[in-house]
């Protein structure tokens, strides 16, 4: 047992961009919490990076220490070696998901986290639950609108 909120996440897309959701399990001393949802169409890395906000985004005390685990060495890398900086600093000028870079970095910035990369697919129970929620909820007959995608990959025709 640790004495940090221990969040495993993962995202998964069927073709990319397409249906897909994210996966969350949340864990606490004796407390477990599980949080997914699907969106009609998006990208894997979204989603990973997604499932990683929302579970921050989830946490009511920022005065006790986090881990994240996740299978994403876009997400983990990024963070660890510094790139998300580099692109802040640059302003995202070429990068992917900005708007969800932006919102990481906001809620990141309120607590003590350190990232951890597990292999995916692999004998991590809790990474394998997320896969699974990930996939179920990509499936479901609720699937919200990825609006940071849909209104940053839409391209007006002139003619």
């Amino acid at each position: 047992m640790t004495n940090a909120i221990e969040i495993y996440t993962d995202g998964a897309c069927s073709g990319n961009p397409g249906p897909g959701g994210y996966g969350i399990v949340m864990k606490f001393q004796n407390q477990r919490k599980e949080l997914s949802q699907g969106f009609k169409k998006t990208t894997n890395n979204r989603m990973e990076l997604l499932a990683v906000i929302i579970g921050l985004e989830s946490i009511k005390k920022p005065d006790i220490p986090i881990i994240v685990y996740s299978d994403s060495k876009y997400v983990v890398d990024a963070i660890n070696l510094g790139w998300v900086n580099s692109w802040l600093k640059k302003g995202f000028k070429d990068k992917a998901n900005p708007d969800l870079w932006q919102r990481f970095l906001k809620i990141h910035q309120k607590y003590q986290v350190k990232f951890v990369w597990v292999k995916g697919h692999a004998e991590n129970i809790e990474n394998n639950r997320c896969d699974e929620l990930a996939v179920n909820a990509s499936k479901g007959a609720q699937l919200l609108i990825d609006e940071g995608y849909e209104n940053n990959n839409t391209k007006t025709s002139l003619f």
